[in-house]
């Protein structure tokens, strides 16, 4: 039978087993990631912000879009909040040092960007606490879908840096807020009258040709976004690319892309709705070939209706929904489903809404509380003092 001393330490690490600091500075360095980037809470993939806040807590509880996938945006309508969404995704990129590819834009689509907004301590400071009988008045169920929507809102990145930026809709974006670069590549132009060039050039070839150049010329650490705006628009493109043959072709080559620089590259495209309809089968293929696919549905504009309030009056007035907000597929990886599937938030009622100062801000649809002064007050008719028969 064996004894053993008690609170003694039978073995003690040694003292040069244990990491130095300057050991644990340098792993640090070596896994310091680019600008504009962290690691995905669901799976660990990189992934970027789009821009917009809400949308990248949206996007399958990744965050942010995934490096290496292409996000479709449809919209319904002749308005072009799509087109709102592609600058405030052009202008993050521009700001976080990331190359931007512009579609069928010119240069001086820069100067179209939103800028940074200034921070407002003073009026953050100055909103006092709601009163504990305010708070009463509201049912709990509504007052939990601010709380929900700014769950897990975090926009900065590992690093400290912002991850996502607060963007504001009367600025521009200046030359000094810019570290970026914008590429733009043209897809209409004059047509080749050369005979042998003919049927050759095809633009949205073309535009594969030169996103595959720059991804070849720069360096592995540089962060590319390309943005493709009302695609098979004829505003925009030749008649041409509306062909089936050219246009599956072109999203197989840039899932090509995507897959190949699946650490480098990102991409979003605005469709219009109301020229391709969902139904028919060119617009089916599209979606199956993107990574995901959401829907912008306008609510229509009423009749007589008061035009909307300046950005710094009622604050309330500006978060007003302005459409719904549909989610048919989203970036998941794992067997879990992602994020987005295991919460249901996108299989919810969502609405957006557009503000110069928060931006396109996308929450759950419900109908405002109905508070004691806003019910129903009787009616002002005489009473009768017999009855009628």
């Amino acid at each position: 039978m064996s004894f053993v001393k008690r609170n003694t330490v039978l073995s003690s690490p040694r003292a040069g087993l244990t990491p130095s600091a300057s050991q644990q500075q340098q792993s640090k360095q070596e896994t310091q990631l680019a600008p504009g980037l962290r690691p995905s809470p669901t799976d660990g993939r990189l992934t970027t912000s789009t821009g917009t806040a809400s949308l990248d807590q949206l996007l399958a509880g990744h965050g942010g879009l995934p490096l290496g996938t292409c996000l479709l945006v449809e919209e319904q309508g002749t308005t072009d909040f799509s087109g709102i969404l592609l600058r405030y995704y052009a202008a993050e990129g521009l700001v976080q040092g990331h190359q931007v590819h512009a579609v069928a834009f010119p240069p001086e689509w820069r100067h179209q960007l939103p800028g940074l907004a200034s921070l407002d301590k003073k009026s953050k400071s100055a909103s006092p606490a709601p009163a504990p009988e305010e708070k009463m008045k509201i049912a709990w169920r509504y007052e939990s879908l601010s709380n929900n929507a700014n769950a897990g809102a975090s926009t900065r990145g590992d690093s400290g840096a912002p991850f996502c930026h607060s963007f504001d809709l009367s600025k521009r974006l200046a030359s000094s807020e810019s570290k970026g670069t914008l590429n733009p590549i043209s897809v209409g132009g004059v047509p080749n009258l050369d005979r042998k060039s003919v049927g050759t050039a095809s633009p949205l070839k073309m535009i594969l040709k030169q996103l595959r150049a720059k991804l070849e010329s720069s360096g592995s650490n540089a962060i590319h976004r390309l943005v493709a705006p009302s695609l098979l628009s004829p505003t925009l493109y030749p008649p041409g690319c509306a062909q089936p043959s050219e246009v599956l072709q072109f999203l197989h080559g840039l899932r090509a892309l995507l897959r190949l620089y699946s650490t480098q590259l990102t991409a979003i495209i605005t469709f219009p709705t109301s020229l391709f309809p969902r139904s028919s089968g060119l617009v089916r293929w599209i979606e199956i070939l993107c990574d995901g696919v959401v829907e912008l549905i306008p609510l229509p504009a009423r009749l007589g209706a008061a035009p909307p309030p300046p950005s710094g009056s009622d604050p309330k007035a500006n978060e007003q929904p302005q459409g719904m907000f549909k989610v048919y597929t989203l970036p998941v990886y794992h067997e879990k489903g992602g994020g987005g599937a295991e919460s249901g938030q996108f299989r919810e009622n969502l609405s957006f809404s557009l503000s110069a100062s928060k931006g396109l801000v996308i929450k759950p649809y419900s109908l405002p509380p109905m508070l004691e002064d806003e019910q129903e007050k009787p009616s002002a008719a005489p009473k009768k003092d017999g009855l009628d028969f």
